[in-house]
């Protein structure tokens, strides 16, 4: 049964919570923007007024996640009391009574929703409330490797579903057997890139392989690469005279109009590096839809995307550079483990979390992976990634 220590100290961090998240500021705040949009002359600028409500609905949606968490709590105390009522009143010797369960029921639905609040707060960074892009590509290792992207690709896109992000893949290469070779998803949502950006590196897998005929156990790999998705109230510049393209049939699934008509776009840009001067092409391709211009806007809109992440990350280094700074894993390397074979573990080398729910993982739930990674970039990345598992 929940103690009353367990209630108490779900209340304290409901309090902290209150003051790090300046809740009656924000209530406040809210007021005075309600106001400003019963204007009759709001929405005489739409695009101004869209970008106006997205920012209020943005304080609002903290204000709202907080009172939820606050009435849960709210309704666990009253149950203690009932749970604690029939548990005297119980005939028999035991702590486990429908008052109680429901009890427990009631404190973990509480204490999730403040755990998810917690973590949201960690997510200030520049960018990290803005959608998120997640490219996939595979390894060596062939039919494999490809399969092992496919895998990936669902767990994220079941992440998505899970967390009430709308996604798209926006273009994917099958693999020649099975799987895939690449896959560009879109997340769009407040707050994606803020979490998903923890799968940032390459995601390696141990198993016994379907595809070798041997039965053997096979090491194989593919990469994870995940960026901010830019909105309108962004400016990036692009230079057109940087820009070409190019049109493609879609090959794959999709239909017999995506394969015969070139509704696929490549786009290709030079960029040219600020500081150093050092140029080097982007690539961006996509197929989302049959319709070629939209698939050329959607193109222009993940480059604004790329543009903005390469912007972000240099100044986050001079960022680090200014504070003595180094990230002890970088961009690209090995973060995480997947051992199905002869045991079954996901192993974060980051943080060292470990768990044996492999299907769970696998399925989506990355919450506690995305957790524990927030909250050591929290603390400049204080904690020492542990060894990896071996093969």
């Amino acid at each position: 049964m929940t103690s009353r220590e367990q209630i108490e100290s779900l209340k304290e961090r409901l309090q902290t919570l209150h003051a790090c998240l300046d809740i009656s500021g924000k209530r406040d705040q809210i007021s005075i923007l309600q106001k400003k949009t019963e204007s009759p002359d709001f929405w005489n600028d739409p695009k101004g007024a869209e970008a106006f409500m997205k920012n209020l609905n943005g304080i609002k949606s903290w204000v709202m996640a907080y009172d939820k968490a606050f009435s849960e709590a709210e309704d666990v105390d009253v149950l203690y009391e009932f749970a604690k009522e029939s548990l005297d009143n119980s005939a028999e010797e035991n702590d486990s009574t429908p008052e109680t369960e429901e009890l427990d029921q009631a404190y973990g639905l509480a204490l999730k929703d403040v755990e998810a609040l917690e973590m949201r707060n960690m997510l200030g960074s520049e960018g990290d409330n803005l959608g998120a892009v997640l490219t996939i590509n595979s390894g060596a290792g062939g039919t494999e490797a490809n399969d092992w992207s496919s895998m990936l690709m669902r767990m994220y896109l079941r992440w998505g579903e899970r967390n009430g992000y709308k996604t798209a893949v926006t273009d994917i290469q099958d693999g020649d057997e099975a799987g895939v070779k690449s896959v560009t998803i879109e997340f769009d949502g407040e707050y994606a890139y803020g979490y998903l950006k923890a799968e940032n590196g390459v995601h390696r897998l141990v198993r016994i392989s379907p595809f070798n005929a041997q039965g053997k156990r096979q090491t194989t790999f593919s990469s994870v690469f995940v960026y901010p998705l830019v909105d309108d109230t962004i400016e990036v510049n692009v230079d057109p005279s940087r820009l070409s393209w190019d049109t493609f049939r879609a090959g794959g699934h999709g239909g017999q109009n995506v394969n015969k008509v070139e509704s696929g776009v490549r786009l290709r840009y030079l960029y040219q590096d600020p500081d150093t001067g050092k140029e080097e092409e982007i690539l961006i391709e996509n197929t989302e839809t049959r319709d070629q211009p939209k698939n050329r806007a959607k193109a222009l809109l993940l480059l604004r995307s790329r543009l903005y992440d390469i912007a972000m990350k240099k100044r986050q280094e001079e960022k680090d550079k200014i504070e003595g700074q180094k990230k002890r894993i970088e961009w690209g390397s090995q973060i995480r483990s997947y051992v199905l074979h002869p045991y079954k573990m996901v192993n974060d080398l980051r943080t060292g979390y470990k768990t044996a729910d492999t299907q769970g993982v696998l399925d989506g739930d990355l919450g506690e992976f995305m957790r524990r990674y927030l909250m050591q970039e929290g603390v400049g990345g204080a904690i020492e990634p542990m060894e990896d598992i071996e093969p």
